[in-house]
């Protein structure tokens, strides 16, 4: 059984929890949760996005895994670690994009974090392809509010949906790793298919690894 590493560079071992339990089904078998000793239990600005990249890049791992998963949508550190690990380290923000990308389709993103839409743009853009990147479509209530009461952040994650449905997506990446138990929740109720950026990534290492012990 290979030994997949999932980092949370957020500081909050429930979340990490959640997404591991998430990456299983992609992954075949339950990764390693590693969550970010310090910072902030949602990472929510570029300031922060940019404290977690420093926190990932610079991680002391006692024993290098099979594989890693960055499991922040803005892949904080996710390419500096890579330079320096022994082993293939994929960031679920690139991983979504990559899936949306091979549809062909024009794709979006849903997510509760206005201040991180630039990066976000920025990250999607670099992995379309041939693909439309429509947009990143932000609920505008408190993020760290929103997380907190599971009913108001569906409904603030339907409506994203909705818009980007609207402005021609046909798929939809729901972006955030704290934020793929919601995706789950949301799928049935989607106009679109909605895209879960910590599967996208298990998913993805899964093969990768596989490819290279085949």
């Amino acid at each position: 059984m290979a030994y997949v590493l999932l980092m949370n560079p957020n500081h909050n071992p429930a979340t990490t929890t959640a997404m591991c339990q998430i990456a299983a089904v992609g992954l075949g078998a339950p990764p390693t949760p590693w969550t970010a000793p310090s910072g902030p239990d949602l990472i929510t600005d570029p300031a922060a996005l940019a404290d977690a990249a420093d926190l990932i890049a610079s991680a002391a791992l006692p024993l290098w895994p099979d594989g890693i998963i960055v499991s922040a949508f803005g892949d904080p550190g996710a390419a500096r670690l890579a330079r320096r690990a022994p082993c293939p380290v994929i960031g679920i923000g690139a991983a979504a994009a990559r899936q949306a990308a091979q549809t062909g389709q024009p794709f979006a993103v849903a997510t509760t974090t206005p201040a991180l839409a630039a990066p976000i743009d920025v990250l999607m853009t670099a992995h379309a392809g041939n693909a439309t990147y429509v947009g990143c479509f932000c609920a505008d209530a408190d993020p760290a509010a929103l997380m907190s009461d599971q009913e108001a952040l569906d409904a603030a994650l339907m409506a994203q949906i909705n818009r980007a449905y609207a402005a021609g997506a046909a798929c939809v990446i729901i972006g955030g790793g704290p934020l793929g138990t919601a995706a789950e929740r949301l799928r049935a109720a989607s106009p679109v298919p909605l895209i879960n950026p910590i599967l996208s990534a298990a998913r993805a290492l899964r093969l990768l690894i596989e490819s290279e012990h085949a």
